[in-house]
């Protein structure tokens, strides 16, 4: 597993034929791109698998606990490959459809070989609510805490090999296999001492590998080989917890299929558009739901940490939390696409926390709720191709943002937009909110970006500053809180006089801040979030500039780095849900064919497996930052219905004004 840079002398000669691109990713690399992994999830674990076959991310219990698998931040900090010998490159992957079960498979020359991973979904099986960790209402489901691999030889022979060698506590921790009383067919492995900074103790992370090769040990590795040939079929199952691995390959398969069968019901509860960017929301809905901590209801911004948004760079975060900002973004699209359950849950997750704290409340929180996500750095890991810090935890969490008390209101609207009531827990939790945000709104923040330089007086976190204000004033008039509604009303109508008269450069576009002309792809939200009317000329004015000033090769950039004072260096790529958030912008104003087109100019971006990095850089199309990132798949589900709904609207006006119906139209 450990791999080395080879002979580059082929790639010298290309270089001296073509040149050579100054950016680093050219270079040899033993670690995949970040688009080429595909994610697993049994909605409270998930894992990253590289196309070789190797689950080079994987965290237990939880996806914010430290890593098993770390191959992804250091070739040494653990893997678990299964496939043929000798042969990394997949002749094909996907996920089966509608399902989180990803299939790869191999064309090895003399045969064919396909194997089937997931993380096991099984049905309900707590009989007691003190022995889970569930704090929502239950489901019909439930995680099984298994990671299982299934293994068919189609046609011809294949040398099939597995490697399992965990590397605990982000890789710092090794520990020894040894033999259960199930001979070669089981094994089992457990740190040496607790993790007592997570509160795991090393009995709670015994990991038991299960399977149906013949099992040999060498010292912290598990490996096996074997010879398949056509019609055979393996299985390999790594199980933690106290539910019982599959015995055998029909019981794994039977596992495996209800898994399958599990997201694909889920899926069907959804409404999507019969489009062709049908897949892209789908895709997108399976991945919110797989970055879903079920026990809370919580939505993780990734899956990983320290994935780099700049190649061998600084800026590299953790986000395996769950910010408050993301709330209002992820009601909207579990909304549209109608997943309600969905929503209830998050929601509950953020009152939960909000009336925990009141009025003290963090921007970002563990995916349980916990407050104490303290950032520190992992000096021992070599990090992604290189790019050092690797950091867990996040202190954006000490950070003043404003822009949270609007996006707690917006999401308390829009909830009570759903229901037919607002409650007196809810109208309390409101009003906390309004007060806060009307008592801090004058002053400087870190902004949406969370940026590590002096605070400015930034128009995003103003813009939300009146959200709140606003939305405080319209659950008021529905409460029949007068005096509530008049009072929150002035103060929204100040704070907007304020950013009209502050926010505007001598074009009549909004800025980033209050004492720059510089460009931000935040205020994009100013339609969105209905600040203006899309046809105000300085809504349009600015969403232009953006996507003429604030890109680059098409893509938008959330600020060019040279003009905002961020407390980093080096550049960065194209922030996805910035060119997302451009779609939805451009169809506001009605700029509906550039709109589409930028849409498809973004989804043409998608992994394989048509997942998201942050962000991608315009040069080589390669994704960065951490992965699969919720945001981006939330801004998706926005922009493409934005473009849906502009397409129906079309059609239904081209056929009653009895003119023809083109597939294509402005």
């Amino acid at each position: 597993m450990q791999l080395t840079a080879s002979d580059t002398g082929p790639l010298d000669a290309l270089s001296d034929l073509f040149g050579h691109p100054a950016d680093p990713l050219w270079e040899f690399s033993p670690y995949p791109p970040i688009a080429d992994y595909g994610l697993l999830s049994d909605c409270e674990v998930t894992a990253l698998v590289a196309p070789g076959g190797s689950i080079e991310w994987m965290c237990l219990p939880r996806l914010d606990c430290p890593s098993v698998f770390g191959a992804v931040l250091d070739r040494d900090a653990g893997w678990f490959r299964i496939g043929p010998e000798d042969m990394t490159v997949p002749a094909d992957r996907r996920y089966l459809p509608g399902t989180m079960v990803l299939e790869t498979s191999w064309d090895c020359g003399e045969g064919w070989l396909v194997v089937r991973d997931c993380l096991v979904m099984g049905p309900w099986r707590h009989s007691h609510p003190e022995r889970t960790s569930h704090v929502r209402p239950p489901t019909d489901y439930d995680a099984e805490h298994t990671l299982l691999r299934l293994v068919r030889c189609v046609d011809g022979a294949v040398q099939l090999s597995m490697d399992c060698e965990p590397a605990f506590d982000y890789g710092r921790r090794r520990a020894r296999w040894s033999h259960t009383d199930r001979g070669y067919h089981q094994a089992v492995i457990r740190p040496e001492g607790d993790i007592p900074a997570v509160g795991l103790t090393h009995d709670s992370l015994a990991l038991t590998l299960t399977s149906d090769i013949r099992i040999g040990l060498e010292g912290p590795s598990a490996r096996a080989r074997t010879l398949l040939r056509e019609g055979d079929t393996r299985f390999v199952a790594l199980s933690w917890g106290s539910k019982t691995p599959p015995e055998d390959y029909l019981e794994a398969s039977r596992r495996m299929t209800w898994t399958a069968h599990h997201w694909q019901h889920w899926l069907a509860r959804g409404s999507f558009p019969d489009h062709r960017w049908r897949a892209y929301l789908t895709r997108s809905a399976l991945t919110l739901k797989g970055l879903t901590f079920a026990p809370t209801g919580a939505i993780a911004a990734a899956a990983t940490t320290s994935l780099p948004e700049t190649p061998r760079g600084e800026r590299n975060w953790d986000y395996r939390y769950s910010w408050i900002r993301d709330a209002t973004f992820a009601l909207w699209g579990l909304f549209t696409l109608g997943f309600e359950w969905e929503a209830s849950d998050y929601f509950a997750f953020l009152t939960d926390v909000v009336e925990r704290d009141g009025g003290d409340i963090q921007i970002v929180y563990g995916i349980d709720g916990r407050s104490d996500i303290d950032e520190h750095v992992l000096g021992h890991l070599h990090g992604y191709m290189g790019a050092r810090p690797v950091r867990v935890g996040n202190a954006a969490r000490t950070q003043r943002q404003h822009d949270v008390w609007g996006v707690v209101l917006d999401s308390l609207y829009l909830h009570t937009r759903s229901r037919d009531r607002l409650d007196d827990r809810v109208w309390q939790m409101a009003r906390q909110q309004v007060e806060h945000a009307l008592e801090h709104w004058r002053e400087p923040d870190c902004g949406i970006w969370e940026v590590r330089g002096e605070p400015k007086h930034f128009t995003s976190s103003k813009l939300l500053c009146w959200v709140a204000a606003d939305r405080g004033a319209r659950l008021a008039r529905l409460r029949e809180d007068a005096d509530a509604a008049r009072l929150w009303q002035k103060a929204a109508d100040e704070i907007h006089a304020d950013i009209c008269a502050n926010a505007l450069d001598d074009r009549g576009v909004f800025c980033q801040h209050y004492e720059t002309t510089a460009l931000d792809a935040s205020v994009l939200l100013m339609p969105l979030l209905r600040f203006l009317p899309p046809d105000d000329p300085r809504i349009r004015a600015t969403v232009i500039a953006i996507s003429e000033e604030l890109t680059r090769d098409g893509l938008v950039l959330r600020y060019k780095t040279a003009e905002t004072d961020d407390g980093l260096s080096g550049e960065e790529g194209a922030f996805t849900i910035c060119s997302f958030w451009l779609v939805s912008a451009l169809s506001e104003i009605g700029e509906h064919r550039k709109a589409r087109d930028l849409c498809e100019k973004v989804l043409s971006y998608a992994s394989p497996l048509l997942l998201y990095a942050e962000e991608i850089d315009p040069r080589s199309g390669r994704h960065l930052g951490n992965f699969p990132q919720a945001f981006t798949h939330l801004a998706l589900i926005n922009a493409v219905m934005h473009v849906v709904m502009n397409e129906k609207l079309a059609e239904r006006s081209a056929i009653t004004s009895g003119g023809a119906v083109s597939p294509r139209r402005d």
